[in-house]
């Protein structure tokens, strides 16, 4: 991108002030090496949606942040809630994916003699890849009270413990959900596909804590160098991609009757306060429960894993934190609280040290954050700060963020040769897809590292702890 369009205001921040149609300013994070490296579509994006009816700013990029669908991905808009609008492009297709972690009690040396038997077992019974399916149906009512009770509904039927819903973003639920509002083709894709993983940058990971950088935070979320934890990455399945495929176009379609000029109509939206807006908003809440739902399960099959193969493993979630979704938060505004409707898509909460949303535990550390890597490499865990809410609603970034399509990374790299230099690095792959497997090649991604290092420079989280894979199964 054109650097000279920033203004560099701290380190890894840089500011775009607002012009020509744009209501408020443009905040990106990054090193300049990063910044540099932005791509056009990105940037036009950031003004797109500072540009929209109600938004306070400043519009957030992250350092992870490449172009999507309306909103970039990585992307962060914050709208007033009277004035406002919503945008099925500003959650994204895959409504509330995220990642959840959970601890083992066990150390990397436990698993030598059996991560190839560990892998296995889990590849065949939790279904992964576009499309597939699993032994759990759901249907009619029993599909409306998931998408109402999400993990809550999960944990009822069996899946996983009580304990578990302290560890997740509002508790396991989404207030909003309305299944009324989820169109039929939606339901129907979700019928038998509570449990899987599905396939793209969805994967289940067990991995150990490399390196520790903060050892207070370390302790309080009960991690030391060594130990094995499971990354669970996945989201709504098809239920989540059908309500952004049909909202999008009637969004769209209703943009010029509620007096909005879109500046594309990829980035459709909807007054907050419109029927439309209310619709869509119950939908989401839907398709958030489906995702936590679906990871609660996911879970619950993992736990079921270790127990037939390590059986000394002890499975606690640390926290499930997800990043395609809009949520109503307070934040001082002129110095004044005001209530907002924060888009995250690519973007994760990270709340800042004696947030009342927080469990007791992390209140004075932080809320864990989840950041995946790239196929292969180094994820993290991450401590939200107070300085965050001040600079990025809560905000900061989701993973590596692509640098290359599927499609280019598909004529660019071999799924078979992928797997093979993984597995001589000590990381067993199972996928049902050697094509997905090029497709998450390690270099189709940005360096998750200085994606890292930028958002702690930028004051928005602390590295807590580095993980390495052991093992990984992706559809």
């Amino acid at each position: 991108m054109n650097i000279k369009l920033l203004k560099q205001e701290a380190p890894c921040r840089w500011r775009m002030e607002k012009y020509g149609p744009m209501r408020v300013d443009g905040l990106f994070f990054g090193n300049k090496d990063i910044i540099l490296e932005l791509d056009e579509t990105t940037v036009s994006q950031v003004r797109d949606v500072a540009s929209l009816p109600g938004v306070v700013g400043p519009v957030c990029a992250m350092p992870d942040a490449h172009s999507g669908y309306g909103f970039p991905i990585g992307g962060v808009g914050a709208f007033d809630e009277k004035h406002g609008v919503i945008s099925a492009g500003g959650v994204g297709f895959d409504i509330s994916c995220g990642v959840r972690t959970l601890t083992t009690g066990l150390k990397k040396q436990d698993l030598i003699t059996c991560d190839a038997k560990l892998a296995d077992l889990i590849f065949q019974r939790i279904p992964s890849g576009a499309g597939v399916g699993g032994d759990i149906i759901l249907e009619g009512d029993q599909l409306d009270e998931m998408l109402i009770g999400g993990a809550s509904w999960a944990v009822g039927q069996g899946f996983g413990k009580p304990e578990d819903l302290g560890r997740i973003e509002g508790h396991g639920k989404s207030l909003l959900a309305a299944p009324s509002k989820v169109p039929l083709k939606a339901k129907q894709r979700m019928r038998n596909q509570m449990g899987s993983l599905g396939s793209g940058n969805h994967y289940l990971e067990v991995q150990y804590i490399e390196e520790i950088y903060d050892a207070d935070k370390a302790a309080a979320f009960d991690i030391e160098v060594d130990d094995v934890v499971v990354s669970i990455h996945c989201g709504s399945r098809g239920l989540g991609h059908q309500i952004a495929k049909e909202y999008l176009p009637m969004m769209a379609d209703k943009a010029l009757e509620f007096g909005i000029i879109l500046p594309h109509k990829d980035i459709a939206c909807a007054p907050i306060s419109s029927e439309l807006g209310q619709d869509y908003l119950g939908a989401m809440g839907a398709g958030i429960n489906c995702a936590l739902a679906n990871r609660q399960v996911i879970a619950h099959l993992v736990r079921e894993c270790f127990a037939e193969i390590l059986p000394q493993a002890d499975l606690k979630l640390l926290y499930d934190v997800s990043h395609n979704t809009c949520q109503r938060e307070i934040y001082k505004v002129n110095d004044k609280n005001k209530k907002l409707w924060v888009h995250r898509k690519g973007a994760t909460r990270a709340l800042g040290p004696n947030h009342p949303e927080l469990p007791r535990e992390f209140k004075k550390h932080g809320q864990p954050v989840i950041i995946g890597g790239s196929m292969g490499t180094a994820s993290y865990i991450l401590a939200g700060t107070k300085q965050a809410a001040e600079i990025s609603f809560s905000s900061c970034c989701h993973g590596a963020g692509r640098v290359m399509s599927r499609s280019k990374a598909r004529k660019s790299f071999k799924g078979n040769k992928i797997q093979k230099e993984l597995s001589r690095s000590g990381i067993t792959i199972r996928s049902g897809s050697i094509r997905g497997i090029a497709e998450e090649a390690p270099l189709a991604y940005k360096c998750v590292d200085m994606i890292i290092e930028s958002t702690q420079l930028a004051g928005i989280a602390e590295k807590v702890a580095r993980l390495r894979p052991i093992l990984c199964i992706k559809g």
